[in-house]
């Protein structure tokens, strides 16, 4: 979807947080904005503004005052909707969006996208960052730089009582099994083709969907026997769905943390190294005031918070 200038405008602001100032029409047609507070609450922290981060900005975020966030909606519990049809935002990376920029003194503005077409509109200028629990590969450092903030694997999310008996990756040879489009968990299925087939026995049956949401509702209808998605993610939708009657997680005691475990981070177009250096100082006190661990608490996922922000994976 291409989104004009004004589109753009009109849904940022329409999903920002009570927090976060909106902007303002000015006489005369031109936009005027006012200065977020210098003090914020997220995750029942109070984030301070911190006036030579927001010094060291690009001088265009300056100007407009806001980052442009794109994020794929819903996938909890990083971002979703607070009330479905309506466009208010809430999760993980949006709270962290909502420290950050409160850190910076500017508005994350977050706009809704579909998974795969987030990395292609940062790097074309729609937007200046991309916050999705994206996994930080080689690949993808190739088109933006990313400040990395948790480390996690994949979870095996089945219906409730384990119908299937999955117990490991290795009992969905075989299997139909869903996962969404364009994501790790993809290639984690994809690689594990082969060993399936070293074992002898059938390869997955992998079911790619638009969002994740379509792949829960495929485990709900029988169409799947289990739905690969990150673990927080799993372990989140599996405490929250139906009062947490209609999945649970596989438990595999060799892959605690997940499989695969590996940094996300916060894609930023590599046109703004400028930005990329603020957002990763602003994320070190986050860290070193332990608002990012409270946030991550706040999902059941405070063990993925890193104790150190990166660019790239490499200390700076």
């Amino acid at each position: 979807m291409v989104h004009t200038c004004l589109t753009r405008h009109v849904t940022a602001a329409a999903v920002l947080s009570a927090v976060v100032v909106a902007t303002l029409t000015a006489c005369g047609g031109q936009a005027a904005s006012t200065a977020p507070p210098a003090r914020v609450a997220v995750a029942g922290a109070q984030i301070t503004r911190d006036a030579a981060l927001h010094d060291a900005l690009p001088a265009g975020i300056k100007d407009t005052g806001t980052v442009r966030v794109a994020t794929d909606v819903p996938y909890a519990p990083f971002a979703m909707f607070v009330t479905e049809g309506k466009p208010d935002l809430t999760g993980l990376d949006y709270d962290l969006g909502q420290a950050l920029g409160a850190k910076l003194g500017v508005r994350f503005a977050f706009t809704p996208q579909k998974f795969d077409g987030i990395v292609p509109a940062v790097q074309a200028g729609k937007f200046d960052v991309a916050m999705s629990a994206l996994t930080d590969t080689k690949e993808r450092r190739q088109v933006l730089d990313f400040v990395d903030y948790s480390v996690s694997g994949s979870g095996v999310l089945v219906a409730k009582g384990n119908p299937a008996r999955i117990t490991k990756l290795d009992d969905l040879c075989g299997r139909h099994v869903g996962v969404e489009a364009a994501t790790h968990q993809l290639q984690l299925l994809q690689t594990h083709q082969a060993a399936c087939t070293a074992a002898g026995r059938p390869q997955i049956g992998i079911q790619t969907f638009p969002k994740d949401s379509d792949a829960q509702l495929a485990l709900r209808s029988g169409k799947v026997v289990a739905d690969v998605l990150t673990k927080p993610a799993a372990g989140w939708t599996a405490k929250t769905a139906d009062g947490g009657g209609a999945f649970e997680v596989v438990d595999d005691p060799s892959a605690s943390a997940g499989y695969g475990a590996t940094p996300n981070g916060i894609g930023v177009s590599k046109k703004l190294p400028q930005l990329t250096e603020a957002i990763r100082k602003a994320l070190q006190q986050l860290i070193d005031e332990g608002t990012l661990t409270r946030i991550c608490d706040k999902y059941g996922a405070a063990s993925i918070a890193v104790k150190q922000a990166t660019k790239n994976g490499a200390v700076s």
